[in-house]
């Protein structure tokens, strides 16, 4: 690596299997939101929308440990937010969108994705160190 930081086994680990529950949840959010490639691709605006409130709300949060030894950032954050969420289909519905003319709608839908997941991912990051504060 070039940190030259050593790598954590538990780290991997940690992810790895926050990866594979995150692609099942992203498989079953949008088995129940319906196809993504309607007209309005709300399965995966849903879904980028609530990984970035969750990654804010993971980031925001003093570090902390699960007694299993797997660190939670990475479970939470980079493994399960990673791959539930998806900015290559979102780019591909854009795409799509683009190429049957649907110039408005595409903007409309890269805006909505872009400012909503900033609004989601500062309320999150809000409320996470104001809970924490609390503590």
């Amino acid at each position: 690596m070039a940190s030259g930081r050593t790598i954590d086994r538990g780290e991997l680990l940690a992810i790895f299997i926050g990866g594979a529950g995150g692609a099942l949840a992203r498989t079953g959010a949008v088995i129940a939101f319906g196809d993504p490639a309607r007209a309005w691709p709300w399965s995966i605006l849903v879904i980028n929308l609530t990984g970035a409130f969750a990654l804010g709300y993971v980031a925001a949060r003093p570090p902390l440990r699960l007694r299993t030894g797997i660190y939670a950032a990475a479970l939470l954050g980079t493994g399960f937010c990673g791959a539930f969420t998806t900015f290559s289909t979102m780019m591909l519905e854009l795409l799509q969108m683009l190429d049957a003319g649907r110039l408005g709608l595409a903007a409309l839908y890269a805006a909505t994705s872009i400012a909503g997941g900033l609004a989601a991912i500062a309320l999150a990051t809000r409320l996470a160190r104001s809970l924490a504060s609390r503590a």
